[in-house]
């Protein structure tokens, strides 16, 4: 299968996943064992605006190398039908195209570009 053929949506709802789970870990592992808590640290990280900075930030370190950056551009500009609430939409299409990003580095197997990635969002962004 050639992944750079999946929608990018799609991309992004898996993306969506699998970042999730890198920021729960993270937070657990940081020692917040109380649900509510790590709920209310988690929109530090899963909200679309700051998926925006994040993704904003990487490309002011040039953090992306050309292919990566291929498949944010594809994603941000993709068709969708967003009604963001708390953001707006060019912040909204930005975060689906880090989202897809992670999806696609997922079903490349690119396990260790997606920990650099979710490394500096987590330690170095925050």
């Amino acid at each position: 299968m050639d992944v750079r053929c999946i929608n990018s949506l799609v991309l992004a709802y898996l993306g969506d996943a699998v970042y999730e789970e890198y920021i729960r870990i993270y937070l657990i592992k940081k020692g917040i064992n109380k649900v509510n808590d790590l709920q209310k640290e988690s929109i530090n990280y899963v909200s679309a605006r700051r998926q925006a900075y994040y993704l904003d930030k990487m490309f002011e370190l040039s953090f992306l190398n050309d292919e990566e950056i291929d498949v944010v551009k594809r994603a941000r500009n993709a068709k969708s039908h967003p009604n963001p609430k708390g953001c707006s939409v060019i912040e909204y299409k930005k975060a689906t195209a880090l989202e897809a990003l992670i999806g696609y580095l997922k079903l490349e197997d690119r396990k260790i570009r997606i920990d650099e990635i979710m490394n500096l969002i987590m330690e170095e962004l925050c």
